[in-house]
């Protein structure tokens, strides 16, 4: 999951980036409004952190211009503490949830992952297909019961497929959601995670869709 932290204070940024990655997702940081808009505007992410207080433009204006341009990825904004108005501007703008600084990681943590389950209109941490199960806060993956051990980037693709069940995902789609923008991405690559993929898990959930993509599945279902 790719994650866009549009934060201007350069610790906090860096503590929420390190949280983000040590939890499995790829981030991205974006220092200032205009920046932060540029990226959530030409960029695919799954979730966006937004602080309100940006230089050269402000969030809320960031927040209004994606919304204009149709874009509904889900935002949460972060807000300074007791400025009400700015979180009625923030959720009005489009927001789909707030945090008042200061605030414990594992809260931002536990409400981007709300966010995105939301998104993929799951309701528990527990993703399930077939056999396997992804839990979505402890970043666990199991068949029948049994832990199965992925290195980072296969679980990224794994979860990725798994919040998106039974939507074909190109490779370029899977490419741009486990890589930030800064890595040199081949789309080629995919297959070689993939078939790794369906060895450790010893059941074949992932099926291939020739010149299209890949499409998780039950395997009771078949192609």
């Amino acid at each position: 999951m790719r994650v866009l932290l549009v934060e201007d204070e350069p610790d906090l940024s860096r503590q929420i980036k390190k949280a983000l990655i040590d939890s499995g997702y790829v981030v991205d940081c974006a220092g200032d409004g205009e920046e932060g808009h540029f990226l959530g505007d030409t960029e695919p992410y799954d979730v966006i952190i937004l602080d309100l207080g940006l230089p050269i433009m402000d969030g809320v204006s960031v927040l209004e211009k994606w919304r204009g341009a149709g874009h509904i990825f889900p935002v949460l904004i972060l807000t300074a503490r007791d400025t009400w108005s700015e979180k009625v501007a923030g959720l009005d703008a489009g927001a789909d949830d707030y945090l008042t600084k200061p605030f414990k990681m594992e809260e931002l943590l536990a409400r981007v992952r709300a966010l995105i389950r939301r998104s993929s209109g799951l309701a528990t941490s527990d993703i399930s297909c077939g056999p396997v199960t992804l839990n979505t806060k402890n970043s666990k993956v199991t068949v029948d019961g049994q832990a199965i051990k992925l290195t980072a980037l296969e679980y990224k693709l794994l979860s990725y497929l798994m919040h998106h069940r039974d939507e074909i995902i190109s490779r370029t789609g899977l490419t741009e959601h486990i890589y930030d923008q800064d890595f040199d991405r081949d789309s080629n690559t995919i297959e070689v995670f993939i078939n790794r993929i369906r060895k450790k898990l010893g059941v074949n959930i992932i099926q291939t869709k020739r010149g299209l993509g890949y499409r998780l599945a039950d395997p009771d279902e078949g192609e």
